[in-house]
């Protein structure tokens, strides 16, 4: 790499990193597989920096998706943890136990639906752009997200409750 694009990557890895590893953490449920695979699509896309187009960010974020998706596919099974990761947040107490039952749902789900409802709902990406990504149509996008949906809302039929109690 030359000195150039080292500078540049260096500029664009202080800029992104607290958001790319937002969204690591969101894909992987624990901070330290985050770290892992932040580190290492950093780590491949600095091999190809002189490759990547102008958007840097999309490129990364979608390498992570594919990388893992190619993780889940490798592991297919779950690890169990003592306790969920600490997180510093404002008092939200009386959400907390809705938001553990909802985490527990999310890593329930299949890889896939799990990066759908991510791409749609965190990332706030348009159908198209989600099909994109994880090279699919549009058709099973919409899917794959109604039944991440339902699946969700079958194993934590409070979020419906609570979300009815918020509008009302």
């Amino acid at each position: 790499m030359n000195p150039e694009s080292r500078e540049s990557f260096t500029r664009f890895v202080a800029a992104r990193s607290g958001s790319l590893m937002r969204l690591a953490y969101v894909l992987t449920g624990d901070q330290h597989a985050a770290e892992d695979l932040l580190q290492s699509v950093l780590t491949k896309t600095a091999a190809r920096w002189r490759h990547v187009d102008d958007n840097p960010e999309a490129y990364v974020r979608r390498a992570m998706y594919h990388e893992q998706i190619n993780r889940w596919r490798r592991r297919r099974r779950e690890s169990a943890v003592a306790a969920p990761p600490e997180r510093v947040a404002a008092d939200r107490s009386d959400e907390v136990d809705l938001r553990l039952a909802l985490e527990r749902a999310l890593l329930a789900l299949p890889a896939r639906k799990r990066a759908v409802l991510v791409l749609r709902y965190f990332e706030d990406l348009p159908e198209a752009q989600v099909a994109e990504i994880l090279g699919c149509s549009v058709g099973t996008v919409r899917s794959q997200t109604h039944r991440a949906i339902v699946r969700l809302r079958e194993l934590v039929p409070e979020l419906a409750d609570h979300l009815q109690t918020a509008k009302g």
